[in-house]
């Protein structure tokens, strides 16, 4: 992938995991689903640029841009001497050789040859081209593996007798085994993004990365290269410090930590549940969380040591500390400003300045927040408010001539009218009244205003009176009476009312019916 074609989104997220979390390029590779070239240039740009992560988080899309791509691109060296893969790994297998000493050898015969961390690419695609598998090596603190289990537990509906099916998360350490279990209603986002946030909580810490599937909770944009991830799940990861890793698509390999964490869950905790009923889901969780604790302090026989003692011996210690603030959950929402300087989301309007007419947007929604963002910065914040169709408006937001009408109110409106003459006054009281919330009456009145200055108060005075005694509540009617000179002519007289039927022995009235 040419770094021309990333996103500011991605150059950030590449900048934040190298300087952030210290991640090696291949640990940030393999997280982002982009080339170690492409890393390597985004990072040797921003270095020439002299920007540092701090320097770079309040820096809008643009300034990084212009930071970054100023200047024309470094000329790539020339090919260096390759190392001999096949010599590499028949070396391998003879005790107490390592890539590091066979890197130092090669580097002897080849004193300008390949750094380290590309010495080892070169080797590992050589690998892959062959279909050779390498054991993987779990570091404490390094890694932690979440899937859903594929067998699932059930809850019964106390009221209809329903069995409902529901899922099985679970999350388990690389070093140690160690391994967390709880049941939620779905694998939907927010129950995908709660169940992290307890899986480490549980733990105490947290890693330096997750290895995921690519299931749509936390990929959106399934690729063997270049996954994207689900954007709060982006922001989950930042919160906490930590990179996702997805797994390649069918490659169990990627992920057989999880695996077999899973299939131990299904065995220990699933297997033992079969013959017991449950009616609410935090019962299940009860009875699941004493047999995590049962699993967690079984001996292992191959590591002679339970998982909790094999935890608190290696990952423990090298777990990340949880961040002091939890994580607030919220969904991205793709906005467009409409020409009144709003957004829609969920059916409510939130304002934003004017001057981003047409421009598209991010909304940001949590559960009592909605913020607005253009280009990487937020430029709105609002309460949230799901009341369908009303607005939500910060005058600062509004043209000056806009915020003009905010100065209106309906006393003032009111006693405006009164200089002009009663009857315009009881017209602007009765149109303000017939509104269910008088601001929805102040366009009307502001309208009565103009038409004073076009035909003078005189005849505003007799059209509305006129507009009174015909009951009509609207400056559309009064308009219309002054445009056809209706305020010259006599007021109409009030209409008499329809005589009463005579009284009839068969005509037995409201009264006959109580």
């Amino acid at each position: 992938m040419a770094t021309e074609r990333l996103s500011m989104r991605q150059i950030r997220e590449i900048l934040r995991q190298k300087w952030a979390l210290g991640l090696s390029h291949r640990a940030v590779a393999q997280s982002l689903g982009i080339g170690l070239g492409t890393i390597s240039s985004v990072v040797t740009r921003a270095q020439g640029a002299g920007l540092d992560w701090p320097q770079v988080q309040p820096l809008s899309d643009d300034v990084l841009e212009g930071r970054l791509y100023g200047r024309p691109e470094v000329v790539g060296q020339r090919q260096r001497p390759a190392p001999d893969c096949a010599w590499i790994h028949a070396e391998r297998r003879r005790p107490g050789v390592t890539l590091e000493l066979l890197h130092l050898e090669y580097l002897e015969r080849h004193p300008d040859g390949y750094r380290y961390t590309r010495f080892c690419d070169l080797y590992r695609a050589w690998l892959e081209r062959r279909r050779l598998s390498m054991r993987q090596v779990h570091r404490a603190g390094e890694k932690c593996f979440v899937d859903y289990a594929g067998q699932r537990p059930r809850l019964i509906d106390p009221t209809t007798g329903e069995v409902i099916a529901v899922e099985l998360f679970v999350a388990a350490l690389g070093a140690s085994n160690y391994t967390y279990a709880e049941a939620t209603r779905t694998q939907q986002v927010p129950d995908w993004i709660a169940s992290h946030t307890r899986a480490f909580a549980f733990f105490g810490g947290v890693t330096a990365a997750v290895v995921c599937d690519q299931l749509k909770s936390g990929v959106v944009v399934p690729c063997r290269y270049e996954p994207g991830l689900q954007r709060t799940y982006e922001d989950f990861a930042e919160h906490y410090g930590t990179a996702i890793l997805p797994a390649r698509p069918a490659k169990p390999r990627d992920k057989a930590k999880i695996e077999a964490g899973v299939l131990v869950a299904e065995r220990w905790i699933l297997a033992r549940l079969r013959n017991e009923t449950f009616f609410s889901l935090a019962a299940l969780n009860a009875r699941i969380t004493e047999l995590r604790t049962d699993l967690n302090n079984r001996l292992m026989r191959l590591y002679r040591a339970s998982r909790r003692e094999l935890f608190e011996r290696l990952d423990q210690p090298a777990l990340r500390p949880l961040p002091s603030e939890p994580f607030v959950y919220g969904e991205w929402i793709v906005v467009r400003v409409n020409i009144d300087y709003h957004v829609e989301v969920h059916r409510h309007y939130y304002s934003v300045p004017y001057e981003l007419v047409h421009e598209g947007m991010e909304a940001w929604v949590s559960a009592t927040t909605v913020e607005l963002h253009h280009r990487g910065q937020r430029v709105a914040a609002h309460l949230r408010d799901d009341t369908p169709g009303r607005h939500t408006t910060n005058p600062a937001h509004m043209p000056k001539a806009h915020q003009q009408h905010l100065e209106w109110t309906p006393s003032r409106l009111i006693q405006w009218a009164g200089t002009i003459g009663p009857q315009t006054a009881a017209l602007v009281t009765a149109i303000l009244a017939d509104r269910p919330h008088p601001e929805q009456g102040y366009r009307s009145c502001l309208g009565l205003l103009r038409l004073s200055r076009r035909d003078g108060a005189a005849r505003l005075e007799a059209a509305c009176a006129r507009a009174l005694i015909v009951g009509v509540r609207s400056y559309r009617h009064v308009d219309s009476i002054l445009k056809h000179g209706l305020d010259r002519l006599p007021p109409p007289e009030p209409a008499e009312p329809l005589p009463l039927a005579p009284a009839h022995e068969h005509l037995r009235g409201r009264d006959y019916y109580q």
